[in-house]
């Protein structure tokens, strides 16, 4: 298959715009990824244009795109917007992207993207059941992939526990600000794990974000039932997993 071929993917975070083409017969690129920094503002018209810029430097294709937005995507349209421009809410940003790109884009959450990608090719490929797929970062992203098939928008790191917003007492980047240690932190991570195991008794919790490559120092600490084990794909995933929902997308 030629390089024009393959779907591509966008990875669309608060700092980053970073894509490539993707095989989705090994889950891996298919030519070099390309990263520009997310503009501000980080609205519609802005990123579509750096969308340009990023695409426009790969062979041109006919190709669907794949696009992860850090919000709650509905049928291609924003509902959430934390660390992007808020002009984004309401927007179908399916069509924006498509007009911007003159091809097939179809927009996902950030999160679901990295566990459809992990269940695919990495940690949880061949698992049945229940998998969720969490990324611990600014906040806590989650992903309840069954069988293969996506429950979108989960949002899991928006429970309530014990009075307390979960991400905002377990994300990463509250272990940094508190400077906790590993094992404190993996104490926070252990209540929230077993919320999750006590909600919806999942058959496998992945655990990725940039701190999963430091998964030695705290995930042998989580003391939860479920196998817990750190993702495979790591900051790939997401490009990946945004390739492979906009060729599904094309089939459906």
């Amino acid at each position: 298959m030629a390089l024009m071929e393959h779907p591509f993917g966008i990875d669309f975070g608060g700092t980053g715009i970073k894509g490539a083409p993707v095989d989705l017969a090994t889950g891996t690129f298919a030519g070099p990824k390309a990263k520009i920094d997310t503009p501000r503002p980080a609205n519609p018209e802005t990123v579509s244009a750096v969308f340009r810029q990023l695409v426009s430097g790969f062979p041109s294709s006919t190709a669907a795109v794949g696009v992860t937005v850090p919000g709650v995507v509905k049928h291609g349209v924003v509902w959430s917007a934390a660390n992007i421009d808020s002009s984004w809410i309401g927007t179908d940003a399916d069509e924006v992207f498509t007009e911007a790109l003159q091809r097939e884009v179809h927009v996902v959450n950030d999160a679901d993207a990295a566990g459809l990608a992990e269940v695919e090719y990495g940690a949880a490929k061949g698992r049945r059941g229940l998998v969720i797929v969490t990324t611990l970062g600014t906040g806590i992203g989650s992903a309840l992939v069954h069988d293969g098939v996506l429950v979108p928008n989960s949002e899991l790191g928006h429970l309530e526990i014990a009075g307390k917003v979960a991400e905002r007492h377990a994300a990463n980047s509250v272990r940094e600000r508190e400077e906790l240690s590993w094992a404190d932190w993996a104490q926070r991570l252990t209540t929230y794990y077993r919320t999750l195991e006590r909600l919806f008794s999942p058959e496998l919790i992945v655990v990725g974000g940039g701190v999963s490559k430091s998964a030695e120092h705290f995930l042998p600490l989580i003391e939860i039932e479920t196998e817990i084990v750190p993702a495979a794909l790591r900051n790939k995933a997401g490009i990946i997993g945004a390739a492979l929902v906009a060729s599904r997308a094309g089939r459906q």
